[in-house]
């Protein structure tokens, strides 16, 4: 199998994986009503204790990153810690369907910005593919009328501010390949800074609230959240960060949002409108565009698949 179908297919693992993230958010947040801010917590903490013992046991040279790069790594993990925050404020105000569509406004923040970072290639299937994403996200969300934007302006904020966190992201993956530093190892470093950055938040924020009250099933769901669609998820998804551009991989990654809004039809009675669905439609056209760009001719520096 070749470097770039094995990034084809981690991709789909991850969207896969991803597809019950907004589902078991909105349980905690709406159903338990924990805080959002703490629930970002708590999930990077598991995420990076998981992490933390798992390298140590089986792979402790994945503990360490290149000398040089901490100040790399701090950075990813700040964004990785403002991404996950906003992230969960945009499924607070929007549901999780509606805030995972949101959420792909990033591939056209990846696009373009992968483009002017990294010289990624922006030809016409590519551009048209942001086109019909950004096109279907509009739809989905019903940002073209204007009692939309007066009801829910905090909303659609929220989710295009997911989006462009989201595309920060991706392109800081994408960064942390190009300086040999193994998605593991990027995982673990930025799940820890992103922790300990929400910590603080909460201590000065939060009047140090740290153990949310929770059911049995709140904190089933609170564990499976953080190392099921979190830890697996973000693990695929920078595994195809090694081998296939940021933005090929972020426009693969929109085939979740209808995935997550068939899951929250029957499980949260999240039901989308014709012309909501006629958005899904659009974003799902928009990903198969992106398989006609023709791949990078020198492929990009990799680094070793976790």
């Amino acid at each position: 199998m070749t470097p770039r179908a094995k990034g084809y297919l981690a991709a789909l693992a991850a969207v896969a994986l991803w597809a019950t993230t907004g589902i078991l958010i909105r349980y905690l947040v709406a159903d338990e009503a924990m805080p959002p801010m703490l629930l970002a917590w708590w999930r990077n903490l598991l995420i990076s204790a998981a992490l933390g013992l798992g390298l140590a046991a089986f792979a402790p040279a994945r503990l360490r990153f290149p000398r040089g790069q901490g100040g790399f790594v701090v950075g990813y993990g700040l964004v990785l810690a403002v991404f996950n925050a906003v992230w969960i404020f945009s499924v607070q105000a929007n549901g999780a369907a509606v805030a995972t569509v949101l959420l792909y406004s990033s591939a056209a923040f990846t696009a373009l910005l992968g483009h002017w970072m990294f010289q990624e290639s922006l030809g016409l299937p590519k551009a048209l593919a942001v086109v019909f994403g950004l096109s279907g996200c509009v739809l989905v969300s019903r940002a073209y009328t204007p009692a939309q934007w007066h009801l829910h302006a905090a909303g659609l904020l929220w989710g295009m501010a997911s989006g462009l966190m989201f595309a920060a992201y991706s392109l800081g993956g994408r960064e942390a390949s190009r300086r040999g530093i193994s998605p593991w190892t990027a995982l673990f470093w930025a799940f820890g800074v992103a922790s300990v950055l929400l910590a603080a938040f909460n201590a000065v924020v939060e009047s140090a609230v740290w153990l949310p009250s929770l059911s049995p099933t709140g904190w089933g769901m609170l564990v499976a959240l953080a190392l099921f669609p979190t830890l697996l998820g973000f693990a695929a998804y920078n595994a195809a960060l090694v081998s296939l551009e940021a933005s090929v991989v972020n426009l693969l990654a929109t085939l979740e949002p209808v995935m997550t809004a068939l899951m929250a039809a029957a499980l949260l009675g999240e039901h989308l409108t014709g012309v909501q669905i006629g958005g899904s439609a659009l974003i799902l056209f928009g990903m198969v565009l992106v398989q006609l760009e023709r791949p990078p001719q020198t492929p990009p520096t990799a680094a070793a698949a976790p």
